[in-house]
């Protein structure tokens, strides 16, 4: 299964407009775009939590060996 050619969306497109008419294509191309909105941003909210996570636990990791030991003072 390939990636879609134009001939195939132009079919998709052409049954949208029959089924929901011309006055709703809009307000379904709105939603659309704004459902892609939230996703990315919660993606990128994941994302950056993930990273922080790592970052403070490498931190955590680089100064427990800086740390001189009991043993050491």
């Amino acid at each position: 299964m390939g990636s879609l050619g134009a001939g195939e969306i132009i079919l998709i497109l052409v049954i949208f407009l029959l089924l929901f008419g011309a006055k709703r294509l809009p307000d379904f191309a709105r939603s659309l775009g704004k459902s892609l909105k939230e996703f990315k941003k919660a993606t990128s909210e994941i994302t950056d939590e993930i990273d922080s996570a790592v970052n403070s636990k490498e931190e955590n990791k680089e100064t427990k060996k800086t740390e001189p030991k009991d043993s050491e003072k």
